[in-house]
């Protein structure tokens, strides 16, 4: 069954007051839009008879009879997919975006997009199976690399090779047989953050994600801003030092090259293999291998030089943070992704950096935190994307 779309803005305004806000009675729908009593009531009964909305029970009091209470449709499902470099995430979400069921996996996104997307459909269908009677209304997608928003294509992915144009959207959809949207994985988790995270209040602000690869979603008067061609926030890349390691995309200096999951895994095997970091060194003769967590846990034992490490990429990473927030003047700035949990002295080193190198007046208010939607930021964003686009209304009546 395809989910009915709402058929004016009247409409697509009580959807989403009861998605962002939850159960509602029509007079508490109405407040703050500006519909008489009549059309009001007009409008939630055509909801209704859609399928979109539906009776809960009885609201909260405002004096009188208590009226009845008027939630999304319970049947409504959505699902969030994010796509990192080593894992695919996916979740089952109810029209308020409430996830209910989140399942990962790892595997490498490099070995390409019919291994990937099959892994990703598999782990889909298996959450729907424990949903008979529901109605998937869409899914939302993130990658690890630029995208063409329009044609729902990744565009010249450094880390994604086989990807380049491939019709991720056009997969999901016909996979699926509903909408699909495709975006950049950390502009979903920056949807992700906006909608149940630490930025709900925030109108203006950058989400870092520092994982495999680094990048930043930069939303602007509440939606995210993009670029001509989609590479917008994509800081991972802005150079850093003009003899630093070589980078995926080919350049040399590269911040993710600094300080990205495979730079800090690159430069723990060496330090341990050196003997210049005694924790690393006894972490790698135990399992034969380290991973950029394993940074983290020896700065907080306190080996000396894993501290270092840390306090260099945070040094780093704060000098371009430095530069955004000159530039764009952020409300907020919000750390997230798999690195940004290795300790809290990598928050405070970018902390301290951005706020001696940039103007006083753009960091007087700025708070620089962490997330607090951890692995549910990506997924929570791309159901809420494709929730956007499904409580629009064709052409914008």
């Amino acid at each position: 069954m395809t989910l009915q779309r709402p058929e004016n803005r009247h409409q697509v305004a009580l959807l989403r007051r009861l998605r962002d806000d939850g159960p509602r009675s029509r007079a508490e729908l109405g407040d703050g839009i500006e519909l008489s009593r009549s059309k009001l009531a007009a409008e939630v009964d055509r909801l209704i008879e859609l399928g979109l909305v539906e009776a809960t029970g009885l609201a909260a009091s405002r004096g009188g009879r208590r009226s009845t209470a008027l939630a999304l449709s319970s049947r409504t499902r959505l699902l969030g997919v994010d796509i990192g470099a080593t894992s695919v995430d996916v979740a089952l979400a109810d029209a308020e975006l409430n996830v209910l069921a989140h399942v990962s996996e790892d595997v490498e996104v490099r070995l390409g997009p019919e291994v990937v997307i099959d892994r990703a459909l598999d782990l889909a269908r298996k959450l729907l199976a424990d949903e008979p009677g529901t109605v998937l209304a869409g899914v939302g997608v993130g990658v690890p690399g630029p995208v063409n928003f329009d044609r729902g294509e990744p565009v010249s992915p450094p880390i994604m090779p086989g990807w380049n144009g491939y019709p991720v959207r056009e997969r999901f959809a016909t996979a699926l047989g509903c909408p699909a949207i495709v975006d950049n994985d950390v502009n979903i988790m920056a949807l992700g953050e906006k909608h149940a995270g630490i930025a709900r209040r925030a109108n203006d602000f950058l989400f870092v994600k520092i994982g495999t690869g680094i990048g930043c979603g930069v939303v602007i008067r509440d939606q995210v801003y993009r670029g001509v061609n989609g590479s917008a926030g994509d800081i991972g890349h802005i150079q850093v030092d003009d003899d630093g390691p070589v980078c995926t995309c080919g350049n040399v200096g590269c911040l993710e090259a600094y300080f990205g999951g495979a730079a800090l895994r690159r430069d723990a095997l060496a330090a341990a293999r050196s003997g210049r970091s005694a924790f690393l060194s006894e972490r790698l003769a135990q399992v034969g291998t380290l991973i950029a967590a394993d940074v983290g846990a020896a700065a907080e034992a306190g080996d000396p030089y894993a501290v270092t490490m840390v306090r260099d990429g945070g040094r780093v990473l704060g000098e371009v943070l430095a530069g955004l927030v000159s530039f764009l003047n952020p409300g907020l700035v919000v750390l997230g992704g798999g690195v940004s949990q290795i300790g809290h002295e990598l928050l405070a080193q970018v902390r301290s950096v951005v706020y001696q190198r940039s103007l006083p007046l753009a960091t007087g208010n700025l708070p620089i935190v962490m997330s607090e939607l951890g692995d549910e930021a990506g997924v929570i964003g791309a159901a809420r994307m494709i929730s956007d686009q499904i409580y629009s209304t064709p052409g914008g009546r």
